[in-house]
């Protein structure tokens, strides 16, 4: 299945199959009861989510929406779960995906606990950019959900993006 950009895959809330991103990024956003929504995670091709579903069902923790265009693979329930409990093996195999994860989330606590704001977006960035090229990091999250992502103020992101604008047009020149 094809997702385009902005395009909502699951919702928070409802329950249903698995996926598996072949390819793009999706984020995952959850939403408060006064309406506000934050950026929680990121997906990157090759992750099967939910992640909190792959041993037991349980429903979506957050809306999943396309950043780019994405490849995905639909993985019913049943079967998953069917599959799982007749092929012990898979276990290691998804024990292998949350350590993966794990290293994901470990590089994005060294991005928050970065101490210059400066440096904690010029690492977003390229992390990013592994995966959008030749898109940018603006050209797929607002200012405010990159400053959610990395623990910034949305003035601080419009600041830090305005300068390095600012420059590279100085290095051009």
């Amino acid at each position: 299945m094809i997702l385009h950009k902005g395009e909502t895959l699951f919702r928070q809330g409802d329950s249903g199959p698995l996926y598996h991103l072949k390819s793009g990024m999706l984020k995952i956003v959850r939403l408060h009861q006064d309406g506000s929504q934050i950026l929680v995670n990121l997906i990157v091709p090759g992750e099967i989510i939910p992640h909190h579903s792959l041993i037991s069902s349980n429903p979506y923790y957050g809306t999943a929406i396309a950043l780019v265009t994405c490849e995905i693979e639909i993985l019913p329930e049943m079967e998953w779960y069917q599959h799982l409990e007749q092929s012990p093996d898979r276990y290691r195999e998804i024990a292998i995906q949350l350590q993966d994860r794990l290293r994901i989330m470990q590089q994005r606590i060294d991005q928050l606990t970065t101490v210059s704001p400066a440096e904690k977006l010029q690492k977003l960035q390229s992390w990013f950019q592994v995966y959008i090229s030749p898109a940018t990091l603006t050209d797929v999250l607002t200012q405010d959900e990159i400053g959610q992502f990395i623990g910034l103020r949305r003035e601080t992101i419009n600041r830090l993006l305005r300068s390095q604008m600012k420059s590279e047009s100085h290095s051009t020149n």
